[in-house]
């Protein structure tokens, strides 16, 4: 007896997002119905999902010359909507050139998919998690990978013009990267004092201008400051979803890039994203991501969500040694932490549980120094927007776990709380919180002067 149909609704298309190809209901082969699938390209890698109301299983075959992967497809027949899966490929993803269908055997579809490039693939099935059914996944890694270092470390000796343009001289008695500066070139500097939470900022142009930095103070740290962005949830994970239909995924994103240009203009410093467009990052590869370039802050950024539409306020985390400082820290880092599970990761890849144990050595002065980080940051959140709570809170976050970078998880907002929402897609208020946030790094480092590196420049 056939299974029942379970049709998408409207709302559950819009969060998946990507290319998206829904197919009919009534398209059942072999005892399984192809529901949609879903095309994610990213220089990072290509994902490809098969989505079904029944198991369906692959192989596949890989050759190199050109590069191109065949995958069997076992347990369906060829339907009409496969054969669109050749208009769904763009031209810009930067693995796929073009993929072929066809019916290779009774109950057996062939997928050739044209590569760019070498590339090494990880085939896996998930099962059912919140609005997905089963999913077979196809997940295309380049084989050569550049490395992320260099390519940042190049671009500060580039001197592009975006990094190194001059910006006005900003208010004297908020300037706390500036006194870092000058300290280290042995000038006198007053300290810069914390603006007290809760107090209205003044009002900000709406162009989107990063925070200023001085050019008359010639001293430099003695080498590259880089700090790790990383806007949670991606791709298959949409994150939360506010009343008005905003995705998380994609408010986060935005203010992270609008911290990125922040950082990129002042003359030591670099921001490196975890991911720079909307695709999925499992947990422990953005902390290996942060890891491999040498990372000297992670910041996490999300837009909180609960059963209500009552809660506000931005909260800053940090990693705990000794359990969740509230039950609402810990549930938000359950929440936070099932992030892989509706994403989707590769369970059986060697790779993710040597990640997953070496994250488990998080030390007491990497706590200590993320504390730090955190209560800098919440200072300067508080001026432009609500806390919800004063102090920096702490839970077992996984993405929090590099054992030797200050790391925390800033909440911008309830995206579940209507006005809050409204704010979060404002141009003008995610440009307040990128301030502030520029602000609370700049705070961090005035206090506590990055230590010298090999790698300095």
């Amino acid at each position: 007896m056939n299974k029942a149909v379970i049709p998408l609704s409207r709302r559950s298309a819009l969060q998946m997002g990507g290319v998206v190809l829904l197919l009919g209901v009534r398209q059942l082969a072999h005892g399984a119905t192809i529901l949609a699938v879903r095309v994610w390209p990213s220089k990072d890698y290509t994902r490809l999902t098969i989505e079904s109301d029944a198991e369906i299983k692959a192989r596949q075959f890989f050759l190199a010359d050109p590069p191109r992967l065949a995958i069997d497809i076992q347990g369906i027949d060829l339907i009409p909507a496969l054969r669109e899966l050749v208009a769904k490929v763009r031209s810009d993803d930067p693995n796929i050139s073009g993929i072929r269908v066809g019916q290779n055997a009774p109950g057996v579809v062939r997928l050739v998919m044209d590569m760019k490039q070498a590339i090494l693939p990880q085939v896996f099935t998930l099962k059912p998690v919140a609005a997905y059914q089963h999913r077979l996944v196809f997940d295309l890694y380049p084989a050569q990978v550049a490395d992320p270092l260099e390519a940042l470390i190049a671009e500060r000796l580039a001197g592009k013009p975006e990094a190194m343009a001059p910006a006005a001289e900003p208010a004297p008695d908020h300037d706390p990267l500036g006194n870092l500066m000058a300290q280290q070139s042995g000038k006198a500097a007053p300290s810069a004092q914390a603006p007290a939470p809760g107090i209205a900022a003044a009002p900000k142009p709406p162009a989107d201008s990063a925070a200023p930095m001085p050019r008359t103070v010639e001293a430099r740290t003695d080498r590259l400051i880089i700090v790790a962005l990383d806007p949670g949830h991606g791709g298959e994970d949409p994150g939360a979803i506010g009343p008005g239909g905003t995705r998380e995924k994609d408010v986060v994103l935005q203010i992270a890039l609008r911290l990125r240009d922040r950082i990129n203009q002042q003359p030591n410093m670099r921001a490196y994203l975890t991911r720079d467009a909307d695709f999925f990052v499992p947990l422990h590869i953005r902390v290996q991501k942060a890891r491999r370039v040498q990372a000297d802050l992670f910041i996490s950024i999300h837009a909180d969500a609960f059963f209500t539409d009552r809660p506000q306020g931005a909260s800053v985390f940090a990693l705990s040694e000794r359990g969740a400082s509230s039950s609402a820290a810990r549930w938000i880092a359950d929440k936070e932490n099932s992030a892989d599970l509706v994403g989707g990761i590769n369970v059986k890849a060697k790779d993710a549980q040597v990640q997953k144990a070496l994250l488990d050595m998080s030390t007491t002065a990497q706590i200590s120094d993320s504390m730090k980080l955190g209560g800098a940051m919440l200072g300067e959140i508080g001026t432009v927007g609500r806390l919800h709570k004063p102090r920096v809170e702490q839970a077992g976050f996984a993405v929090l776990k590099a054992p030797d970078i200050p790391s925390v998880l800033v909440e911008t907002a309830f995206i579940s709380n209507p006005e809050e929402e409204a704010k979060l897609r404002s141009e003008g208020y995610q440009i307040q919180l990128a301030d502030a946030l520029m602000r609370g790094i700049a705070r961090y480092f005035s206090r506590n002067p990055p230590l010298a590196r090999n790698r300095a420049l």
